[in-house]
């Protein structure tokens, strides 16, 4: 298993931290205390079983070993997708480039750039050009006749979904050399500037200081007034949410790291007002959750609705990515997650939201029903992501526990669909590549976690002080 130097950094600190509690203790008491204290203390002996048994996982293994050879079959977002979207390449880029030659999503990432509009937007797809299959709202470009590309105009999580992946790209790979790729005579450093100051111009609101899009649930691509629903028209209620909010800090991050001391100061304060905007205008305190939506002029939805009762899953895991959570707010979101899965009778957190939206409020078939599809249907494609957090913030046990249903069901049909419902059926699309990239990279940054541990503990054993000969009933060696 290969980490990236990000991916070593947050294991490495998570180690540390998670062992410096730990108090250091003779050997010969250990095995009192393996249980922990009275006051639930995690005692070393529970740590060293625990990483021990996520290596010794064969569930893992298997279902790690399934994401890099679906990965390893294309870009394309699944089965039921013929095109390659950047939403989803975006989640699984970083697994993607463990069995894929590098030089497949740099040529993927500037493909995308090829069809950047003039004011800097970037499309959600690309796909070989059908003669027979043209779309009204297909873009076309003369520096990729091969393809054609298109955009719903819905969602604002696009160019994010650039900035980020170019960002992993180079994390991954270490070439750099991209951001000096020229395209039309635009370094592709300038033009993921440009992507950004399009969402910065064309989708934001002064006045809040955040970021629009149209009323889609949580991430989705789809608004209420219309049976397609992902196209904005006159019928659009525009929205403040906390994914597309989220995305966008996330992608200023990363291009301030990718870019360095190149990067103007305005984009340092600009991530600043954003992040503050996002805790004053999204963040309910009383309630501890995220608004669903903010509307700039009025709501689709019944007055008498209240839609503050809904918890968003995917975007409060797209929030902690982001750092917009405290350590202890990431265990309340948790804790509402979890307790979401019981009443709706789900079976992971990957649940979209909870409650869903009542029948009929949704114009698209997909998801006017409860429990389907955006409307509250179970995405591991969001939930992987929930628990790629929870091993930053050292919830080791929380993110095992909440892993393992996510990677049986995986198993269990051998294949990463799209959604499942409560009943853990396989709904959508089949070989659904966000799937395998997110649960994958969950799996291996839970091992990368369970690795290190267990060489600081089994080897030089700095913080505990014991070897794997000392734990030898618990630990296999």
């Amino acid at each position: 298993m290969v980490l990236t130097r990000r991916e070593v950094i947050e294991t490495i600190t998570l180690a540390g931290l998670a062992a410096a509690s730990m108090p250091v203790m003779p050997a010969q008491i250990y095995s009192k205390l393996a249980a922990g204290s009275s006051a639930g203390t995690p005692y070393p002996l529970r740590r060293v079983e625990l990483a021990q048994q996520i290596l010794d996982d064969p569930t893992l293994t298997a279902v790690y070993a399934m994401a890099q050879k679906l990965l390893s079959e294309g870009l394309n977002a699944g089965s039921g997708y013929g095109a390659t979207w950047i939403r989803d390449m975006n989640t699984f880029i970083e697994v993607g480039l463990t069995v894929n030659p590098p030089q497949l999503f740099r040529e993927a990432l500037l493909l995308f750039l090829k069809f950047q509009g003039s004011g800097g937007d970037i499309p959600d797809l690309y796909v070989a050009r059908d003669p027979a299959k043209i779309n009204p709202t297909d873009r076309t470009s003369p520096l990729a006749p091969g393809y054609v590309a298109d955009k719903n105009t819905v969602e604002t999580d696009q160019e994010s979904s650039l900035v980020q992946a170019v960002c992993k790209y180079a994390a991954v790979t270490g070439d750099r050399t991209i951001l000096e790729k020229e395209i039309a005579g635009v370094p592709v450093r300038e033009r993921l500037g440009r992507a950004m100051h399009y969402v910065l111009t064309e989708r934001f609101d002064p006045a809040h200081g955040l970021v629009w899009g149209g009323t889609t649930i949580d991430w989705g691509d789809v608004q209420p007034e219309s049976p397609r629903g992902v196209v904005l028209d006159s019928s659009s209620h525009r929205a403040f949410s906390i994914y597309d909010n989220a995305m966008l800090l996330i992608a200023m991050n990363d291009y301030l790291q990718l870019v360095g001391d190149d990067a103007h100061a305005n984009w340092q304060s600009a991530r600043d007002r954003l992040r503050a905007n996002i805790r004053k205008y999204l963040w309910d305190e009383m309630n501890q959750k995220f608004i669903p939506h903010v509307y700039l002029a009025g709501s689709p939805f019944p007055k008498d609705f209240n839609e503050n009762a809904i918890y968003y899953h995917g975007g409060t895991a797209v929030a902690i990515e982001a750092g917009l959570l405290s350590r202890r707010e990431v265990e309340q979101a948790l804790a509402r997650m979890e307790e979401d899965v019981r009443l709706a009778g789900a079976s992971t957190i990957g649940l979209t939201i909870y409650p869903p939206y009542p029948l009929g409020y949704f114009k698209n078939p997909q998801l006017t029903v409860p429990y389907t599809y955006q409307n509250g249907g179970d995405w591991t494609w969001f939930g992987g992501r929930m628990i790629q957090q929870l091993v930053r913030f050292g919830f080791i046990e929380e993110a095992y526990r909440n892993l393992k249903p996510m990677a049986e069901r995986v198993q269990r049909v051998k294949d990463f669909y799209e959604w499942w419902t409560r009943d853990n059926q396989p709904r959508g699309s089949a070989r659904f590549r966000g799937s395998a990239g997110v649960l994958g990279l969950a799996i291996k940054r839970l091992r990368g976690w369970a690795k290190q541990f267990a060489s600081e503990v089994g080897g030089r054993g700095r913080y505990c002080r014991i070897t794997f000969s000392d734990v030898a009933p618990i630990v296999k060696v």
